[in-house]
Order: structure tokens, then sequence, then C-alpha cells
């Protein structure tokens, strides 16, 4: 089963199960695909490469040039009996390349292994935007969720404090017992602060990548299963990712380079053509009662050879700078294949370290609750203090938000693993049923383009602005403030 189908059909069930209000992982997604400036300036970014195989193309077509000039002798030479005073001329030329040195072959060549490239690195650009949408989307979930935590917390010691205060006036606790509750009671509501403050960030960071504030979100979906070993991870990315894919291409664009570059040295057959016309418009005089034409016509066809002979080493500086070049790429493609290889081994087992954290978070936690409950009994038959419930309910507190965070750090990573695999773009996602981009279409559209008029429309924003958008409320309302005893 291919991860990238295994997700794509978890997100359509949840966006079905899913409640008309809350906002799902799916959504998020294709909203960012439509919407993310990212997105679609790589999007234009590709059609402007595409357009590299017609340019190429037009090496190979004729040429076809055309003047006209209106001329006014103001001063004739003294002997030019004949010179005419005025004149109208026009002119049409045309050329076909017949050979180039192979230069025209392989520019479209080297054109069209930087549009895969291209298109390689799009899927690049999408996998990484959706990696950044997952992200956001877990920080919002896990932030809301630690605020959530904390304010209940606060609820908590604002009981505690009074129930201190009030064993503190029967005189069954000390003041240092009421002390010690208001204390913890001011450190939570700090905390909480900073919780708040880190929910805001993770807030705006979800609205800009995703280009909408973040409503209610529901739950993500299970991810699908992973290979079974680093190993067999390693080897679907060296075969998928595009990242690689995309400097496989670039290099195999350079190799062309360098043949284009070596044709500068080889000959160049053309076929030519020209013709033109003059009138002079009745102003040529006769000479002893002699008449001369007032117009005339001419055309010329031939072949036209170009044969460099010396170009002052240029060609050879050009060919050893495209190889220098063709060099640097290849050792580029095992830069990107080290670094493929490193992140998705990372990827596994950070993902591996997250379910493992999870597990023992869990364990933290139902041991923690039970731990307090106990501490609490303790306390009311007197073998146990304030202090010591405090401390039972931070370290719950402290358990639960471990593994709130090692929740969102699982699902972050476990969406890296499909990231390296090259299985978390648009084609893999299932993005709601929305029209996917195809980047082949505009491609077929524009490669064999020969019009010299053929320009598109004017070009507009596509991606959606959020300098009028608010992130909204920061979650659950707290509480007043308890005011501290002045005792």
């Amino acid at each position: 089963m291919r991860p990238g189908r295994g997700i794509g059909a978890a997100l359509i069930a949840l966006s079905v199960a899913g409640t008309a209000r809350a906002d799902t992982l799916v959504e998020a997604l294709a909203t960012a695909y439509r919407s993310n400036p990212t997105l679609t300036g790589s999007r234009a970014g590709q059609r402007a490469t595409d357009e590299g195989v017609a340019i190429a193309k037009a090496g190979a077509r004729p040429t076809l040039g055309s003047n006209a000039a209106f001329t006014e002798n103001v001063v004739q030479p003294a002997n030019a009996f004949i010179a005419p005073r005025r004149s109208v001329s026009a002119g049409l030329s045309a050329e076909m390349p017949i050979f180039q040195g192979g230069r025209v072959r392989n520019g479209i060549r080297s054109a069209e292994a930087r549009v895969e490239a291209g298109r390689a690195d799009l899927r690049s650009d999408e996998s990484s935007i959706f990696s950044s949408v997952v992200t956001a989307y877990m920080d919002v979930i896990r932030d809301e969720a630690i605020v959530q935590l904390n304010g209940n917390n606060i609820k908590v010691l604002e009981t505690n404090v009074q129930a201190t205060r009030d064993r503190f006036e029967v005189g069954d606790l000390t003041r240092t017992d009421v002390a010690q509750s208001e204390a913890r009671l001011a450190i939570a509501r700090s905390q909480l602060e900073s919780a708040q403050a880190q929910l805001v960030t993770s807030r705006e960071f979800y609205l800009r990548v995703v280009g909408k504030v973040a409503g209610r979100l529901d739950p993500p979906p299970p991810l699908p299963p992973f290979p079974a070993t680093a190993d067999d991870a390693v080897d679907m990315a060296i075969e998928n990712n595009p990242t690689l894919i995309a400097a496989k291409r670039t290099g195999e664009a350079a190799g062309y380079d360098v043949r284009i570059a070596k044709a500068a040295r080889l000959p160049r057959v053309s076929a030519v053509a020209d013709g033109s016309y003059v009138n002079y418009l009745g102003s040529i005089n006769g000479v002893s009662g002699a008449r001369f034409a007032q117009s005339q016509r001419s055309a010329s066809a031939g072949a036209q050879l170009t044969l460099p002979l010396y170009q002052g080493g240029l060609p050879a500086a050009q060919v050893r700078q495209a190889q220098a070049r063709e060099s640097q790429q290849l050792e580029f493609v095992v830069e990107v294949e080290r670094a493929v290889i490193a992140q998705t081994r990372a990827a596994m087992s950070n993902y591996a370290a997250s379910q493992a954290v999870i597990r023992s978070s869990q364990t933290a936690v139902s041991a923690n609750e039970l731990a307090l409950e106990g501490v609490r009994a303790e306390q009311s038959v007197g073998t146990r203090n304030v202090l010591d419930v405090l401390n039972a309910e931070q370290e719950l507190l402290q358990s639960r938000v471990q593994l709130v965070t090692a929740r969102h750090d699982a699902y972050v990573a476990g969406f890296a693993v499909l990231a390296a695999l090259g299985r978390a773009e648009a084609r893999d996602l299932a993005l709601d049923g929305s029209a996917l981009y195809d980047p082949v279409a505009n491609y077929r559209r524009v490669r064999n383009k020969a019009s010299d008029f053929g320009d598109d429309a004017a070009p507009t924003t596509q991606a959606t602005r959020t300098v009028d958008e608010v992130v909204g409320p920061l979650g659950p309302v707290v509480e007043p403030p308890v005011t501290p005893s002045g005792n």
C-alpha cells in the first residue's frame, strides 16, 4: 500500500466524518494548495521554465524580416545627372537554419531536462508547504490543549488557595501553607500567559501558511503505515524524493550545456533569400532624350556557410566553463543524496522516539493521576502537607503537557517521513476533490508555439492576502484571579 494513498483515504474519511463547523486537516491543506504564495509563485516560475523549450526550438525555425525607407536627396552631386531626387524602397529577407553544429538540438534537450527538474522542484515546494501546514495545524492543537490544561490548573489552584485560607482561619494550617498555595497559583498564571502567547504565535503561523484563521480544529487522521526499516525508507526516498530528482535532471541539463558550448567550434549552414523593390517616384530625369526606369526589383537566393577559424580561445573557455558547471552539479547530486538519506533516517528515528515518548507519557499521566488522589487522601488524614499536594498537581500537569507535546511531535515527525519518501504532495493527499494544478498542461500548451504575438494575459495575484485577518480569541476564558489574602 502506498503511504500517500493511505493518508489520502484517511483525510477524505475525516473530512466526511467531521462536523460542518470544524476545520479539518484536509481543508487546511486544500486551502494552502490553492492560495499559498510560495506555491502560486513556484507554479509561475515553472511556467517560465516551460518557455525555455519554445525558446530553444525557435533556433531551428526560419526567420523573416522586412524593411522600408523613404529618402529625399536634399543636395545632389553636381555630376550625378541621373541621380533621383527621392525614392521609396522596401525589402524582404529570409533565413532558414540547416545545420547549427548541434546547438539547437542540445539546447532543446537541455531545456526539456530543466522542465523536468522544475516539475520536481514544484513537487518539493508542495511537500515543504504541506509539511508547514501540518506543523502549523498540530501547533495550534497542541497549544490550545496546553492553554486549556493551564487554565484548568489555575482553577484547581484557586480552589486550593481558598481551601487553604479557610483552614488557616480555623487554625488547621499555617501561614506558610497559605503562602505556598498563593505562590504556586501565581506561577500557574505566569505559565498560562506564556502558553497563551505561544498559542498566538502558532495561530499567526497557521494564518501565514494556510491563508485563513484557524477555527476549531478536528484531530488529524492517523498516518499510513511506514516502511518496516530505515533502510527500506532510504531506498524509497532515493527513488522518489523530488529534491533529489530535480538535482539529477539539472545535472543532465548541464551535460547538454557542454555540447552546446562545443557547437561554437563547428560550421553553420543556412539557406538565405532576399528581395527588394525601389521606386524613384518619377524623380529621375532623362539625359539627351533618354528615358530611365523609375523603379527596379531584385531577388536572390542561396546557401550561406559560416566556418569559424579562430575565435580568440572563446569556444574552449566556454566548454571548460560548462564542464566545470556540470562537475559542480554532479557533486551537488551527491550532496542532495546524502541530505535525503540523513533526513529520512532522522525522520524515522524521530517518529519512533515520539511514539515511545507517547507511551511513556501515557503511563506517567495515569501514575500521576493516581498519585494525586493518594496524596490528597493522605493530606486529609494529616500524613501529607499542602506542598505535597501542590507538587503532585504540578507533576500531573507536566505529564499531561508532555503527552500533548509528544502526540504533536509524533505526527509532525511522521509527516516528515512521508515528505522524505516523496509521498507528501498534492497527488498523494487527495485534497477533498480539489482540482490539482497540472504543470504538464502548460508545457504542452507552449512547447510548440511559433507565433511572435502569442502573449498570455497580464498576470494577477493568485495568493490570498491576510492583512485584514485577526487570529481571534486565545481559547478558554480564565476566571478572574483570586485576590491574595492580606495575612
